[in-house]
């Protein structure tokens, strides 16, 4: 698998939003539909991925991270 990540500084992800993330219209804001992270894990799981965020420990933001399998046939 390789695996991506995108670390930000912002305030973190609310502890009451964590367990549904990736659900619909998990979303506080009152901006953008609320489907962006839903529809990416329906993406990234149809092509044998995972995708998950954590809180930063060491600094303020969180971080996402999304995998995806290597392939290694390439056809031309």
């Amino acid at each position: 698998m390789g695996v991506v990540s995108v670390k930000d500084s912002g305030s973190g992800i609310d502890s009451d939003i964590v367990p549904r993330l990736f659900e619909k219209f998990a979303s506080k804001s009152f901006q953008g539909t609320g489907l962006g992270l839903f529809i990416s894990k329906k993406i990234i799981e149809a092509h044998g991925g995972k995708i998950w965020a954590e809180n930063n420990t060491d600094q303020k933001g969180a971080t996402l991270y999304f995998s995806l399998p290597k392939f290694s046939n390439i056809r031309k």
